[in-house]
């Protein structure tokens, strides 16, 4: 790393020692890489030094949203924009940005296929089963279905280029603003405390969100708080601070991935595969709660209510087998974390269940499995088979995976300060940046994470690349909705308008 201290004189913007720095080897990577790609000199720096195994990105389903790709036209699947725009305004109940989540919608499928063909990441369609909001097979994903396989990927890409340097284990501290208001330096800190600038013109906000600061999360997400948190120890909101301080604006504060599957046991991920393949939920005494196909987000904050805060997801062998190929899954299992029983009776003394709840689950289950009710008393629909024994159970926890909201950005996840226009030279993606997430956790779509995550850190790429000596002009957007910045701030925030 070069550059001359914060305190003096800073190198030309044109003259930068780098076209880009970001901060952030999550999702960010992939601006790094697609940067580095159009011949743009990148700077990736990263407080974690283990990363590969440490981040969002790495600990996520690998589950990428391409509405209209070539993989869905290969297997004759009909979808587009418009129909993904539509599942997200459905599932947040038209509370997500709809700028942005038109401009999601839009680069969704362009943006798998660039994984595929410009990064070499060998992606495949999900269609084994549908996740809960999505009306058409558009998730694609790795073999294995694991983030850290796409991480190790992006990172060996990033690594090959000639064009991009990692700088890992620093964390971006602040960025610098010459006279005219334009990024030109990133403040970048050692873990000895040693601090230096590097002169850029522009700084890609890609260090997640805030789940790891449980101030913070006390305070917008009241709900979640008191559920294990799952996901990178540096998410601290380090992103949304440094664009706070520079104009930038927050919204969606309360929004966030929560997750009511996760092993209590092992703290793995046991899956929603399970419930959509039949699996059933229930409390710690035996009880159905709620209808499992609205959303594992969503659930998590259901889980949550109940008594001692844990539950038990139901399946048998068959679910079992169809979930083998998730790796979370596989370490699930291999953990010991499932519990089988012969019958009713047993699965109930083995679990602490009452027997008789567990009966009504399961023959609930099986009345809308085999067609003899069109519905249960919950309103779930959809049951592929019956569950047959032996059954399995596994005890799970509502977990915090990643908050949604952050800073507001445009399409071209340029940074917007308080009059709607962009903060020259500052980008943010991923859980830096304001989701389409709607708020809260209901209107999380799986994939949702990852699309904000991959797509803005390349249209922030994209749009840098084509303006190589100024970002390009302020474009104002619209932000329906937000929650309150935060208070020791004096940037100007967003009404909220839920």
């Amino acid at each position: 790393m070069s550059g001359p201290d914060a305190a003096g004189d800073r190198t030309a913007r044109d003259e930068a020692s780098v076209d880009l720095v970001v901060a952030g080897a999550g999702g960010g990577l992939a601006g790094a890489l697609a940067a580095a790609q159009a011949g743009l000199s990148v700077l990736v720096v990263d407080p974690d030094a283990h990363f590969l195994r440490g981040n969002n990105t790495s600990m996520s389903t690998a589950m990428i949203p391409g509405a209209g790709s070539r993989w869905q036209r290969e297997a004759g699947v009909e979808d587009g924009p418009q129909r993904f725009l539509a599942d997200i305004e459905a599932k947040t109940h038209g509370t997500a940005d709809p700028a942005l989540a038109a401009a999601l919608a839009r680069i969704s499928a362009p943006l798998v296929e660039w994984l595929a063909d410009g990064a070499g990441l060998p992606l495949g369609l999900v269609r084994d089963f549908g996740y809960p909001g999505h009306s058409a097979d558009r998730l694609h994903t790795v073999e294995g279905r694991h983030g850290s396989t796409l991480l190790r990927h992006l990172h060996e890409r990033v690594r090959a280029s000639s064009r991009a340097e990692m700088l890992i284990p620093a964390r971006l501290v602040d960025v610098t603003r010459d006279a005219a208001g334009r990024v030109d330096g990133a403040v970048v800190e050692d873990p000895g405390g040693h601090r230096e600038t590097v002169s850029t013109r522009a700084v890609l906000l890609a260090t997640g969100g805030h789940g790891a600061d449980r101030e913070r999360v006390a305070r917008y997400l009241p709900g979640i708080a008191a559920a294990d948190y799952h996901g990178g120890q540096f998410a601290r909101g380090d992103g949304l601070d440094i664009g706070l301080a520079h104009g930038g604006r927050a919204a969606y504060l309360d929004a966030y991935q929560g997750h009511a599957a996760l092993a209590r046991r092992s703290r793995t991920l046991v899956g929603w595969a399970t419930v959509m393949h039949g699996a059933v939920m229930v409390d710690a005494g035996g009880r159905r709660f709620g209808d499992e196909t609205s959303g594992y987000s969503e659930y998590a904050a259901a889980l949550a209510r109940q008594p001692g805060a844990r539950g038990w997801i139901v399946l048998d062998g068959r679910i079992r087998d169809l979930c083998l190929p998730f790796t979370d899954f596989r370490h699930t299992v291999e953990a010991g974390c499932l519990t089988w029983a012969d019958d009713v009776a047993e699965l109930a003394a083995r679990t602490g269940c009452a027997a008789a709840a567990l009966e009504e689950a399961l023959s609930g289950q099986a009345a809308v499995a085999t067609g003899a009710a069109d519905r249960d008393r919950f309103g779930r629909t959809f049951f592929e088979e019956p569950l047959r024994p032996p059954y399995a159970a596994i005890e799970v926890i509502p977990a915090l995976f990643h908050t949604q909201g952050g800073l507001v950005v445009d399409g071209h996840a340029r940074v917007l300060g308080g009059d709607g226009t962009p903060v020259d030279g500052l980008f943010a993606s991923g859980g830096a940046a304001h989701g389409i997430s709607g708020h809260g956790a209901d209107g999380y779509l799986a994939g949702n994470g990852l699309l904000p995550a991959l797509g803005l850190a390349w249209q922030a790429a994209t749009t840098l690349s084509a303006a190589p000596t100024a970002t390009a002009p302020p474009v104002a957007v619209a932000d329906p909705s937000t929650a309150a910045a935060e208070p020791t701030r004096t940037a100007p925030t967003v009404p909220d308008a839920r």
